[in-house]
């Protein structure tokens, strides 16, 4: 064997080596991210974790006991939004194991709504998500002189009888609205929330204040 058989030999060798140590390391790459996908934790939806649908039932947020439903006669023009969650009207789950779910409900002066509000509200009474579209906290306060939403974390302002529109801070869109219905005197969702609820992916981290 002269030596220019040897060297082709040892080259075809060589290849072969880095070929096979390639393609085991290929596999393994293949392997682990396999095994990685099915130890990642699926998620779960559980029946209090279900999106709200048409026809839940709203019931107060706060409080023990039963799921106490939102009557619209309880409500009054000008009081403080309540926050809700919505009750499947069939099994009586009420579905508070997703934050996306819950709702903010207030009353107005039919007048004092705007006709694109007005549409989708009851006899004064609308519903909006109540997470807010900065970073996803939920909007739990009342500004009582501008009769609109605040959310305590960094400011967000949204009038609720004009769609929810952003008055004051960092939030870059109005919240969705819910539209409503009433059923033996109590709130019901007369459909799905009317855009998307809480941050957009795009939007990342807004502007803060």
């Amino acid at each position: 064997m002269d030596e220019r058989e040897i060297r082709l030999r040892q080259s075809r060798r060589r290849l072969f080596l880095k070929t096979a140590i390639g393609t085991g390391i290929g596999l393994s790459l293949v392997s682990a991210f396999y095994v990685g996908a099915s130890l990642r934790p699926k998620a779960e939806v559980t029946p209090e974790k279900e999106p709200l649908k048409p026809g839940d039932i709203l019931v107060y947020a706060q409080g023990g006991g039963e799921p106490k439903p939102i009557r619209l006669e309880e409500l009054k023009p000008g009081d403080p939004f309540v926050l809700a969650y919505p009750m499947d009207p069939k099994t009586k789950v009420v579905k508070s194991g997703e934050a996306k779910n819950t709702v903010l409900v207030a009353r107005y002066l039919p007048e004092e709504l705007s006709p694109e509000v007005a549409q989708h509200a009851i006899e004064g009474a609308v519903a909006y998500s109540a997470v807010c579209t900065h970073l996803g906290c939920i909007i739990s306060q009342w500004v009582a002189e501008k009769k609109a939403g605040l959310c305590p974390c960094h400011g967000g302002v949204y009038d609720l009888a004009h769609g929810a529109k952003v008055v004051a801070g960092p939030p870059p869109r109005p919240v969705p609205q819910l539209p409503l219905k009433v059923e033996d005197g109590v709130l019901v969702a007369a459909g799905e929330f009317l855009g998307e609820v809480g941050v957009k992916a795009e939007s990342g981290f807004c502007r803060h204040v």
